[in-house]
């Protein structure tokens, strides 16, 4: 099988040391990185017509670093003042140490998900049972915390802070690639706002979670690649196994 090219819908690695650079050496592809989705802030009315009032809450949910700045930048334009009391449960570490950049971190007032999973974040929530939560999210939030939280009648409200939106292609940027992969339900639908006459032919299609797997079929496309699994729980690790089995640019 030959590729010679791969549109990773995801941006360019900050550094060299990306395991995609490591594959394009390996099997001598070369990966493009151009994001099909970006995201937007709210803007205060979008907020407002929600209805939701930030300090009748005592606790925020985080689920994203992206779903921080847009809270306080929210606040800030709101002109809010966030108590010192507020408690923060966050959906792992790495987002639990960001709040570094807005407030001053302490461990009485910060918790996170030893797991990195929804499910890890719900024993410190139900420790906090009488707090009155703010869930932060995206306006394409697929609603994991809410059945955990419904579940266990925990006191909150759901407020979307941001926007995912098509990231539009230019008329000078062709679909020109041999595999395209895609991390999210909206990636799958920025595909056929931006080529709508698209036809799949022999380009490949990898797809990262079970919700994206499911937007590439109910959309009437081939999937070829999937992650994660028990043997590659990557993307790249899913890319890897596909080139070895299908002898990717092998003579």
């Amino acid at each position: 099988m030959k590729i010679k090219k791969i549109l990773v819908s995801q941006p360019k690695p900050a550094t060299d040391k990306s395991p995609y650079y490591d594959l394009e050496k390996k099997y001598g592809f070369v990966c493009d990185f151009r994001p099909f989705i970006k995201v937007e802030g709210l803007n205060v009315r979008e907020f407002l017509s929600q209805r939701i009032e930030v300090l009748d809450h005592t606790a925020i949910i985080f689920t994203a670093r992206t779903a921080i700045d847009h809270f306080f930048r929210m606040a800030e334009e709101l002109r809010i003042t966030i108590p010192e009391d507020m408690k923060y449960f966050c959906a792992s570490e790495s987002i639990a140490l960001y709040l570094q950049k807005y407030i001053q971190y302490r461990k009485r007032k910060v918790f996170f998900s030893p797991t990195g999973k929804a499910e890890g974040l719900m024993p410190s929530i139900k420790k906090h049972n009488t707090e009155n939560y703010l869930l932060a999210v995206s306006d394409v939030n697929k609603g994991d915390f809410t059945k955990l939280l419904d579940a266990e009648n925990i006191k909150y409200d759901r407020a979307a802070f941001y926007k995912t939106v098509s990231n539009d292609f230019g008329p000078d940027e062709p679909l020109d690639h041999d595999m395209l992969i895609f991390f999210s339900p909206e990636g799958i639908n920025s595909l056929k706002k931006n080529f709508p006459n698209f036809e799949q032919g022999n380009i490949l299609i990898a797809a990262f979670g079970t919700s994206t797997a499911k937007a590439v079929t109910d959309a009437g496309l081939r999937l070829d690649v999937s992650a994660p699994t028990p043997e590659a729980p990557s993307m790249t690790g899913a890319l890897d196994l596909f080139c070895q089995k299908n002898k990717v640019n092998k003579k």
